[in-house]
């Protein structure tokens, strides 16, 4: 059986790079919502209505496990959803929790960068209302970013302008951690290393999830030796066509380049 893995893009692609190392003989089937991307700057009802047409059509195609490797649709609709499968739904949230550790042990701040969407959700609200007790966490929405990553624009010479601007109202001496809190931003960690100061370390969500991923497939048995093959969907359609085949492969490449 397949593990399933869904985003509303190409994001996803981070977070099942960190499956790939820690389980490499399991098989994927990987859903990115093309028709719909980006979630970031959609309402909450019809985030909704997307990730449970997706993650039905996952449960069809005889999965085992399901990550929903977008914070966007995981506050969105993880809830929903572990009420209306069986199967374990394995969700990805902001790394807020070993920030906030790592940055005051530097007496430092913490820079929570995601989408709109995610930002405004109750979830994450919750989520830093219970642990920023210091109140030094503060949040940038980065839509541009996802759609760059939705373009496979990886220029430094376009994309690095705009993170400048973006960045430029921060005073990034302050921060010790910056949290990449959408999947899609992982594929630009090179470019925010160079922009960032030494001291600041770059995290996200995705060891986590991967490794909770693992440990649910451990205690119910589940763990098998398949081949560590990908078959990849858009919006419900099969990729078949070896030049998308090619892009998305080329992203595993860009990811190991720097290894995130």
């Amino acid at each position: 059986m397949k593990i399933g893995f869904f985003d509303s893009g190409i994001g996803g692609i981070t977070v099942l790079y960190q499956a790939l190392k820690i389980l490499p003989k399991e098989d994927y089937l990987y859903y990115a919502d093309t028709l719909h991307v980006p979630y970031g700057e959609k309402t909450h009802d019809e985030v909704r209505g997307f990730v449970h047409e997706a993650v039905d059509f996952l449960a069809s195609q005889n999965t085992k496990a399901i990550v929903i490797a977008c914070n966007t649709a995981t506050s969105a609709a993880i809830n929903d959803l572990r009420q209306k499968h069986s199967m374990p739904i394995i969700g990805i949230e902001p790394a807020v929790k070993p920030a906030i550790e790592n940055s005051l042990r530097k007496n430092r701040r913490v820079l929570v960068l995601a989408t709109n969407l995610t930002l405004k959700e109750q979830k994450y609200i919750a989520l830093t209302s219970q642990l920023d007790n210091h109140h030094i966490v503060d949040n940038l929405a980065l839509p541009g970013l996802v759609k760059f990553a939705e373009q496979f624009e990886f220029s430094e010479s376009l994309v690095l302008p705009y993170l400048e601007s973006q960045l430029s109202a921060f005073d990034l001496e302050q921060y010790g951690t910056v949290v990449l809190g959408c999947t899609h931003f992982p594929f630009y960690k090179d470019m925010f290393r160079k922009l960032l100061p030494p001291h600041v370390d770059i995290i996200d969500g995705s060891s986590g999830t991967c490794g909770n991923l693992k440990r649910i497939l451990t205690e119910n048995h589940r763990l098998e030796d398949g081949s560590g093959k990908i078959e990849f969907y858009q919006s419900g359609t099969k990729v078949e066509d070896q030049q998308t085949l090619n892009q998305y492969m080329g992203l595993f490449e860009r990811l190991r380049s720097f290894d995130i």
